[in-house]
């Protein structure tokens, strides 16, 4: 949990940092990171999505937002140019019971060879997380994070109290994710779950996640299968939303309902 989050009258934690995290890339952590800030503004959340994959930022297209467009982005905030919460971009459907809102990070070329070039501010960050939370007045704040275990994403899992890592059914992604989450363990994250995507259908999802489990040691919150109609949508809009009784958004839902566990509505 970020420094200084209040904490409900039953001690409970009001403001939950999750980070979305994946050893390697092409695991699906962002269309499941849109997924669940639809799912969990559906329950009433006020929700922030941030893109600290600074280097091949993306989430951005899920929410149908144009990159070459987009007014304001995280790289604007990390290089002293504007405060973090006003290139927050609202992007919850009318209707929703809560609220999105989304912090993207730049496409444009020259703002991703600055950061690879020059690196920030990483405490910077860190103060700007914390602030933005108090300033839209969040009650869960997803970082989606780079794959893999760069400064970036070290900084976003020491800073998270709830990991959630995605891992394919794939001996790679199985040794990866053991490092992962030896090294959130070490960084002292308070809770840790695996969401195992983009499983074949010749796999059954129980034997699945009994086998991950057991490899692990911690709960697999999530088993979602590989599906052509998510194929199909090809990153086009947030799946749940096109898709409100799929099995694939039942799926995701139950990952949004382990994150609320144990937090008021």
């Amino acid at each position: 949990m970020l420094p200084g989050a209040a904490t409900s009258g039953k001690g409970r934690p009001v403001i939950q940092v999750v980070s979305v995290h994946s050893f390697r890339g092409g695991t699906g952590k962002s269309n499941l990171t849109a997924n669940l800030a639809a799912q969990l503004a559906a329950r009433g959340r006020a929700v922030g999505v941030v893109d600290t994959d600074l280097a091949s930022p993306g989430i951005h297209v899920l929410f149908g937002l144009d990159g070459a467009r987009i007014e304001g982005s995280l790289n604007d905030y990390l290089f002293g140019r504007r405060e973090l919460a006003d290139v927050a971009v609202p992007v919850s459907r009318d209707g929703t019971a809560g609220s999105i809102h989304l912090i993207p990070a730049s496409v444009r070329a020259g703002e991703i060879t600055r950061i690879l070039r020059e690196g920030y501010d990483a405490q910077r960050l860190v103060r700007g997380l914390r602030d933005v939370v108090d300033a839209l007045g969040l009650d869960l704040l997803l970082i989606d994070t780079h794959p893999g275990l760069g400064e970036e994403t070290l900084l976003s899992l020491a800073i998270s109290d709830t990991v959630v890592t995605v891992l394919r059914p794939d001996q790679q992604d199985y040794e990866g994710t053991a490092v992962l989450q030896e090294v959130a363990a070490g960084l002292g994250v308070r809770r840790q779950g695996l969401v195992v995507n983009k499983v074949p259908p010749t796999l059954e999802p129980d034997e699945v996640r009994e086998r991950v489990r057991a490899a692990y040691g911690s709960p697999v919150v999530g088993v979602v299968r590989h599906d052509d109609d998510f194929m199909a949508l090809a990153s086009a809009g947030v799946f749940s939303l096109h898709h409100p009784d799929h099995p694939v958004t039942a799926s995701i839902g139950e990952v949004a309902a382990w994150l609320t566990e144990g937090t008021e509505p």
